[in-house]
């Protein structure tokens, strides 16, 4: 699905969020979005226990696996495509999840401001 003209929210091609577990909207490993995606998979973070709770308790529960629709189930440290709206809720709720930025789509601008994903940005260790 991802093609070179897919642009990222630093204005660079989109890259991979995450094979394992595969994730998007199309999984396809890319938030990438499109007209059947009602919920903009844009924002690739990084899960962490507390989002996690907090998502579950909001009524999208992301960590009980569901093998019919080949969902393993996510954990702390796995990436993933989340809603813009959720990660703005988890925002503004003080536990958004940290944002791999290279692999978050541009149009989740449309929703959250750079500032505040800059804020949270995944910093790689090297």
């Amino acid at each position: 699905m991802s093609n070179n003209k897919t642009k990222n929210v630093l204005g660079n091609s989109l890259q991979l969020c995450s094979e394992s577990p595969k994730t998007g909207f199309y999984r396809t490993g890319c938030c990438e979005t499109g007209p059947e995606d009602s919920g903009r998979h844009l924002v690739c973070a990084i899960m962490t226990d507390e989002f996690l709770l907090f998502t579950k308790q909001q009524g999208n529960d992301l960590i009980t696996p569901l093998p019919v629709y080949n969902f393993p189930g996510l954990k702390a440290n796995d990436r993933w495509c989340l809603c813009a709206l959720r990660w703005k809720e988890a925002f503004d709720a003080g536990i958004a999840p940290p944002v791999v930025l290279e692999a978050t789509h541009e149009s989740v601008l449309r929703y959250v401001s750079i500032e505040n994903l800059l804020a949270h940005a995944h910093l790689p260790v090297n």
